[in-house]
């Protein structure tokens, strides 16, 4: 998955937010078009029993400044899915106790050879929006004692209906299934196990890909394709 998200908050996207069930809103959702890796994102979390809509840094790993916070050199506004289960690696603790949901209306893809782009997709869903499956840390400034939130997407292999469009991987996309949200942003089920289903590829609702010139402008050409379902994981 490429650093690009299509988070306009639409009313079917807003419709999403609503079926999650948000107890608090501490910041109003992004609302935009395109948001690029390092901007600031839209998380929904849990902490205890109170779910929220907060606002993150797309950027996992941080450096502390002497009056803030700046994304590390480390790349790490994705986490990789084989990543999760390793020891001291960026996601390995935050899979444990600090998932959340970036509900979006889609997502870009650029496919690159020879370190060159060689085309740009927007993928969206058919209908309403996607629930990324991510990860978040919360920082404390040493000095200003500033809080900061950041966040990643995990990342799967290429699925092979995508494969023409990215060959490298792909975004978790939650089901929308109740039972499995609930647990997802639950701190206390770190039952990793559990969600072993979701890191293959999976495509959990119809997505419509369409070409364009460039990620910032969003002319599209050529024919929309639809991307159709798999069957259900759960």
């Amino acid at each position: 998955m490429c650093g690009r998200l299509n988070a306009i908050f639409d009313s079917e996207v807003r419709g999403l937010y609503t079926s999650l069930q948000i107890n608090k809103i501490i910041d109003r959702p992004i609302d935009s078009r395109f948001q690029s890796a390092a901007k600031e994102v839209s998380i929904v979390r849990n902490i205890g029993q109170q779910r929220r809509v907060e606002n993150a840094t797309w950027w996992l790993l941080l450096n502390q400044t002497d009056t803030g916070f700046k994304p590390s050199k480390f790349t790490s506004f994705n986490t990789r899915y084989d990543k999760l289960n390793t020891p001291n690696s960026a996601g390995f603790q935050s899979y444990r106790n600090s998932r959340c949901i970036l509900t979006v209306k889609g997502f870009g893809e650029t496919e690159f050879v020879n370190k060159k782009p060689l085309h740009y997709y927007d993928m969206q869903a058919e209908k309403g929006g996607l629930l990324l499956g991510g990860l978040y840390k919360e920082w404390r400034h040493n000095i200003t004692g500033e809080t900061k939130l950041s966040c990643s997407v995990i990342t799967l292999p290429p699925h092979s209906k995508l494969k023409h469009i990215h060959s490298k991987a792909m975004p978790l996309i939650l089901p929308q299934d109740h039972n499995l949200i609930n647990a997802w942003l639950d701190p206390e089920f770190n039952d990793t196990s559990q969600f072993e289903p979701l890191l293959s590829p999976h495509i959990p609702t119809n997505l419509i890909a369409h070409q364009i010139d460039k990620p910032a402008r969003f002319n599209a050409f050529g024919s929309p394709q639809l991307i159709e379902k798999d069957e259900n994981l759960f």
